[in-house]
């Protein structure tokens, strides 16, 4: 590598990947982050790996399948955060025979039969994936990130002038603040909100597939489950609905009774970065290269170790 400094530019899950994945190339990497790592959007997701049905297709196919391998990986190592879960993914209509290629990767996948899906759901499939308690692993990809000699600094970057200012080649992970930072409007917030129960035995997930604001899902990791959720487009609100809250309390119980009556020990919001398609792409600005890596919706995590290592080949020209 050079000795030249390559700036990333927010500490989501994308920005602390790519940081891990440039700083452990041998790039010097700093981080600037208007939030610290727990206080972003990433940390309030799910989160589970999973297929993506997002553009462009044939890039997204390979971002989430090394992603899987990754967290695959991740999972033999107890203090990452990321484990093996069995669970269902259920829809209330037909699902059909054909599965995302992607899909093909869950080594256990098969069809519920009809007594394996709750009532009002029509089809589904059972297989492990990865799931990812979000806190534990952003604190992992901090340690990594420093650990490689990566440099993280609590400070806004207000333009990309600044940005370019600074280094010949800076990394563009601010997710939905990408459409100020780079005067996008193809970017808009996708609004979510979960509620975090102390566990009361779940062992398994659950994801309802569909299109739908409201949905039905519910994740575990360890002695807390994650419950969910909606996703509200162009909604920029980050404040908690206890209407919303008490509606993904209600669908899950529906499904998991033991869920109804949880304790409660959280509730949080987030926005995903909603986009037409996924931008991982260099852009020449002022001197400097731009490598943008934004627009993820909800499959940030799913597609985060691919996209990084995509990242670092831009980087490296």
């Amino acid at each position: 590598m050079t000795g030249e400094q390559v700036l990333v530019i927010g500490a989501g899950v994308q920005g602390l990947t790519c940081g891990v994945v440039l700083a452990e190339a041998g790039w010097p990497v700093r981080i600037r982050t208007e939030d610290r790592p727990r206080a972003t959007t990433s940390a309030v997701a799910g989160a589970m790996w999973g297929p993506a049905q997002l553009r462009p297709a044939e890039p997204v196919l390979y971002w989430v399948t090394r992603s899987h391998a990754e967290f695959t990986a991740l999972a033999r190592d107890d203090t990452s955060g990321v484990h093996l879960c069995a669970g269902r993914m259920a829809a209330r209509f037909d699902l059909g025979d054909a599965v995302p290629t992607e899909a093909r990767l869950i080594p256990d996948l098969r069809r519920c039969t009809p007594d394996d899906l709750p009532e009002g759901f029509t089809s589904g499939y059972r297989g492990t994936v990865p799931l990812i308690d979000m806190p534990r692993y952003l604190d992992h990809l901090v340690a990594r990130f420093r650990d490689a000699g990566g440099d993280l600094q609590l400070s806004p970057v207000p333009t990309l002038a600044d940005a370019a200012a600074e280094a010949s080649t800076v990394v563009n992970c601010t997710g939905v603040g990408a459409r100020e930072l780079v005067g996008d409007p193809g970017v808009h917030p996708v609004r979510g909100q979960h509620v975090v129960v102390r566990n009361p035995g779940i062992d398994e997930y659950f994801v309802e597939l569909t299109d739908s604001g409201e949905f039905t899902s519910y994740m575990p990791h360890g002695d807390r489950v994650v419950l969910g959720g909606v996703a509200e487009a162009q909604e920029w609100n980050r404040v908690v609905r206890p209407a919303v809250s008490a509606g993904i309390r209600r669908r899950c119980a529906a499904i998991e009774p033991r869920l109804g009556e949880a304790e409660v020990l959280e509730e949080l919001v987030g926005l995903r970065p909603g986009r037409e398609s996924v931008r991982v792409e260099v852009e020449h600005y002022e001197g400097a290269r731009i490598i943008h890596n934004y627009g993820h919706g909800g499959c940030g995590v799913a597609l985060s170790w691919g996209c990084a290592f995509e990242v670092a080949d831009l980087a490296e020209g």
